[in-house]
This record gives C-alpha cells, structure tokens and sequence, in this order.
C-alpha cells in the first residue's frame, strides 16, 4: 500500500487543476490548465463540459508527469467543481443552454444569475425545503436554472436525458456511472438526504413537474467517499490513469475545501470551527452534530460533506472577483494580475506604516454581486461611502484596502449570524487565493476576532478530494479515518487586540449601510 497514490481534481471558475497525493496527505505534483468562460449577456455565464473534461485531463497528465508517478500506482480518483449545470441528450451529447443556441455552451456557471425571477418564484412558495436552505433560494442553485431552461429553451428541455452538477457530470464522464453525489443533489437541487427524497410537489408547484426524469435524476444518492465505480477504458486512456483507479462520489469545490481544513477535527467541538474557502467568491462553512436552522444560510445539509454530520453553508458571491473589478475600474488599475495585486498590496502596507488610520474615512459594501447571506438578498448591490476626486495610484489602494476590510466585514457578519442561532465559532479556517492575500489573512482574524488557522497544504481543496479519493480506494474505513490520517501542520493567527476598537466601529457603519440599503431598495 506504501506505493499507493490517489489524485484530486478540482475544477473553479476559471481553471481545472489536478493533484497526485501520498498517503499522508501531501501533495506531490500539482499542475493547472485553464477553462474557457462565455458571457453573452448581463448574468449571463456559460461553460463547455467537453472544454473542462479537456482541462481535467490535461492537467491530470501533467501533475501525474511532475509527481513521478507510475499510473498504475494511483488507485483512487475525487473529482470536485463548482455548483454549475450541466445539461446532456440522451446519448451524452452537450446541449445549449445558451439564448445563442451553440450546442457547446451547454453548462450553466454557477455564477450564472438569469434565473433571478424564477429564483424568486421558488422563495415564494414557501415550501418546506426551504427550510433547508435558509428559507431563500438563490439563483445559483439548480431548480430556478432549469426552471428558465424550460420556459427559455423548450426544445433543450425536450431533449435533455441528464442534468448533472458539474461534479456529477465529471464522475459520471470518468466512470459511466448515472449515480449522483449526496453532496451535489442535497446543497443545490433540494433534495433531503434526511430522509432520503424528494419532495417531488414543489417542482410541480414551480411548474417543472417533469425535471426528475427529464434530467435522469436518481431516487438515491452516493454517500461522500463511497466509490461510484472505476475509470472506463476511454477515460483512463484519455486521464493517463488505468482502469483500476477507483472513482468516488463527487464534491462541490467549496466542500472539498470544506474537508480538506476540517474534516479531521469531526468528533472535537466541531461547532467551533468555521472554514473559510475563499477565491473568485467565498464560502463558510460549519458542521454541527443535529440540525441547526439558521435564517438566510443555505442548510442545514445531511452528510453533504461528511457522512453523519449536518452542514449550514453561507458565502459571499464576490470577493476576489471584487478585487479584481476595483482595479480594472479604477482610472489607476489595469490588469488585475497577481504582479497588480502584490503592488497594491505593497503599497497599502506603506501606507498603513505611516499612517494606521489609513483610508478609515472610505467605507465600502462589498455586495456587487448580491448578498448571499446572512440577507439572502440576491437583488443586493455594492456601496461606497466617502469617494473622493482623487484618481492617484494611491487613491486605488485605499479603495483596495477598503475593499478587503468590507469583505472581512462580511465574514464577520455571517459568523455573529450564525452565532445567534447555536453555533460557538471562533476558529476560522482559511483557504483558497486569499491566502495569498496578506492584506485579507490579517483582517480575518483584526476584523472578525477569529483564530484564523491556515492549513500547510498548498491546496486545501484538493486536499479534499484527495480523501474522498482514498476513501472510495479502500485505503481507510471512512472519509473521517481519511481525514484524520492525511491532516496536515496548521498554523493559527491570533486577532490583534490593539485593532479591536477600530473595526468595531467600522463593523457598526457596515451594518448601518445595510440598514440604509433596505431602506432604498424598498422605498
């Protein structure tokens, strides 16, 4: 078993990467590739699968290549993505869910917000599955997507066999297998792994009495960590792997990371610990031993992430994607790169060497792309308080450094939310790109008053995959043993207490923009 070998895969936003790991969790080859992005109107968002299934294997081969494995060697594969929908004919072929009708479009990016109004539809139902997510449901779920499909795209609808999340999509390409991932179905479809259903009344009442068995979709799903089955021969040829790595039930990539910082601390006092997955968006994530409902936070999930435990998750629908846009916005910015954001970044710690005050007369509410909780306000938009004529470099800085106090702010406010309604945390694991943000990694614990602990790994979320991966190859058990036998070396950041003054009464003037925000949106 020693020379044993699993690889992870994780598809985001803009890229699929792959990664080859020992036994002990770490990681020994790691190699990325980029996935094109269609965007043909306003929340509008649009993938290929068969550009991503390309991706996946292309970086597979490559991080197999740097890690100097045999492929033989490597006895499991986990696949996570994000929540995107994936829509397949009867024979497997990609069908549009573009308004353009090119047949290659034929994923929804999880990002993707068309299907606001129908999202608002299912809200008013008030049906009890929402009370499973929240009691809001998001334009970035399933139902509210394949609800515009059929009243957008009839003729799509018509000929749809599978709608797959992306990460079933994937387990489904590598394996044949039509199973679906308790993970996927429970956080984004509506289905209750509680009790092991679907409430098949509230597609009828949000007229789609017909997406179960239009889209495939199964009466059972595969617990987190079970095997699916093995890699078929074309997509063993095709990864570089061979047909005796075994394949697991699927993860979203926010769960994997979920996993990956967490996982090991189940049977401690797991209601403490918050993870924090954080790039292009954000999600926070708890686990509890019962049922806890929180207003206005997708859960609570059963054994969405770890069999045995429920799961509330909240999120910020843009962080690094705010970033981003703040530079390309600014007269001073231009291609928000890494080398644009470690200038700025650089710059903002000069600036606050000299001055601590630095910019705590600009105040930004950082909810661009709507507010996915603790309000589960999708119509939500951004706000800046105390702009300026000034267009100077530093200008944009302060604006930047602003823009990450906001979006630690949000975290806070998700964190005091859940709070109120049963939970005790204050350790905040972090990963994902912000890690490599000093500015973000220091506010996390300054702003929320968080022990903000960083796992070694270069990538948590592969980490993920990398135990669901060992677990469907019979290394262990369980997932738990997994995640026990490959946790990596934390290290924790202790909040500054000098800082606590500052950002409280930054705290009270971002709660004060939402007030005044509610106001204008119902006046």
């Amino acid at each position: 078993m020693s020379d044993k070998f699993v690889c992870a895969v994780d598809v985001g936003t803009g890229s699929a990467r792959a990664g080859i790991f020992d036994r002990g969790g770490t990681l020994l080859g790691r190699a990325e590739h980029p996935i094109r992005l269609n965007q043909p109107l306003p929340d509008h968002a649009e993938h290929s699968s068969d550009d991503i299934w390309s991706a996946v294997c292309n970086s597979v081969r490559a991080a197999l290549s740097k890690a100097g494995v045999a492929a033989a060697a490597v006895s499991g594969i986990g696949f996570d993505a994000t929540c995107s929908l994936v829509v397949r004919d009867e024979g497997g072929a990609p069908l549009s869910i573009s308004t353009a009708g090119d047949e290659q479009w034929d994923t929804m990016s999880w990002f993707d917000h068309r299907a606001l109004a129908e999202a608002d539809e299912c809200t008013a139902t008030r049906h009890e599955v929402l009370n499973y997510i929240g009691g809001v449901m998001s334009p970035e779920m399933e139902t509210p997507k394949l609800m515009w499909l059929k009243r957008n795209l009839p003729q799509t609808w018509q000929r749809a066999r599978h709608f797959f999340d992306l990460a079933d999509f994937l387990t489904w390409r590598a394996s044949g297998s039509n199973q679906r991932s308790q993970c996927t179905l429970t956080a984004k479809w509506t289905y209750l792994a509680h009790e092991h259903s679907w409430r098949r009344d509230f597609f009828e009442q949000v007229g789609a009495p017909d997406l179960l068995s239009q889209g495939g979709l199964p009466d059972d799903v595969a617990p987190i960590g079970a095997g699916v089955g093995f890699l078929t021969a074309a997509a063993a040829e095709e990864l570089g792997l061979t047909t005796g790595c075994a394949v697991s039930s699927g993860l979203i990539d926010a769960y994997a990371g979920m996993i990956g910082v967490v996982g090991a601390h189940a049977g401690e006092e797991v209601d403490r610990h918050l993870a924090l997955i954080a790039g292009t968006s954000s999600c926070v994530m708890a686990f509890s031993n019962e049922a806890r409902f929180v207003p206005s936070v997708w859960g609570p999930y059963f054994g969405a992430a770890l069999p045995g435990y429920w799961l509330s998750e909240g999120g910020q629908s843009a962080t690094g994607a705010l970033l981003d846009h703040i530079i390309r916005w600014h007269a001073k910015g231009g291609e928000p790169n890494a080398e644009r954001h470690g200038a700025i970044t650089r710059r903002v710690l000069e600036l606050r060497a000299e001055d601590p005050a630095f910019g705590s007369d600009l105040h930004v509410l950082p909810d661009f792309h709507g507010n996915r909780s603790p309000l589960a306000e999708p119509h939500a938009r951004g706000v800046i308080s105390g702009l300026t004529l000034d267009s100077s470099f530093d200008s944009l800085c302060k604006l930047y450094w602003r823009s990450c106090v906001g979006i630690a702010l949000g975290v806070r406010h998700i964190l005091d939310h859940m709070n109120e309604n049963g939970y005790r945390i204050d350790k905040l694991h972090v990963t994902g790109g912000h890690t490599k943000n000093p500015l973000l990694m220091e506010l996390y614990a300054d702003a929320t008053g968080a022990t903000v602990i960083e796992s070694e790994t270069e990538d948590a979320v592969l980490l993920g995959s990398a135990m669901i991966a060992a677990a469907a190859a019979g290394w262990h058990p369980d997932l738990a043993t997994a995640c026990r036998q490959m946790r990596r070396p934390e290290r924790s950041r202790i909040p500054n207490p000098a800082m606590q003054h500052a950002y409280d009464q930054d705290y009270r003037i971002f709660l004060a923009m939402h007030r005044h925000q509610q106001e204008i949106l119902g006046a």
